[in-house]
């Protein structure tokens, strides 16, 4: 088993199958050893985390909406490195994005839910630069999107 697999194991974490695109674009394109990953959303298995944050979310759910991000993220992450997560060398950097209420200014805290699962799946490797954005509306009202660019082997 892989050591990305082991810690996944080790968080209780499987990542889903990844997401089809729901509009005209694909999931991630490879330009040398980069990945840039389209936006995931905070889908789960039970449905997602859907809201305004600030609103009907509160910082604590949107964490784990972030999370939730994170983990589809890793989902794609595998199918641009064929099955093997163990070609990660670095996430690069992370776009996030937060449907947030007109007072709701915790975004980077938001974000921290999808950037500290990376840290804790990848290590070092998983540290990166990082936007962290409030916007109006997210696709299908979702409460957080997050896409990224890795570096692989």
């Amino acid at each position: 088993m892989s050591q990305i697999r082991d810690r996944l194991k080790a968080l209780g974490i499987v990542p889903p199958r990844p997401s089809a695109p729901v509009a005209n674009y694909v999931p991630f394109v490879r330009v040398g050893d980069l990945v840039h990953l389209s936006g995931q959303l905070s889908t789960g298995p039970d449905g997602g985390i859907r809201g305004t944050v600030g609103a009907e979310v509160d910082v604590d759910r949107a964490r784990t909406a972030a999370r939730l991000c994170g983990v589809n993220l890793i989902a794609q992450f595998e199918a641009a490195c064929d099955g093997d997560l163990d070609r990660v060398e670095q996430i690069v950097r992370l776009g996030g994005y937060v449907q947030a209420g007109p007072d709701f200014t915790d975004i980077p805290k938001v974000l921290n839910g999808c950037s500290d699962l990376m840290v804790e799946v990848f290590g070092e490797a998983g540290r990166h630069a990082r936007s962290a954005v409030g916007v109006y509306r997210i696709p299908m009202g979702f409460a957080v999107e997050v896409d990224a660019i890795i570096r692989i082997r």
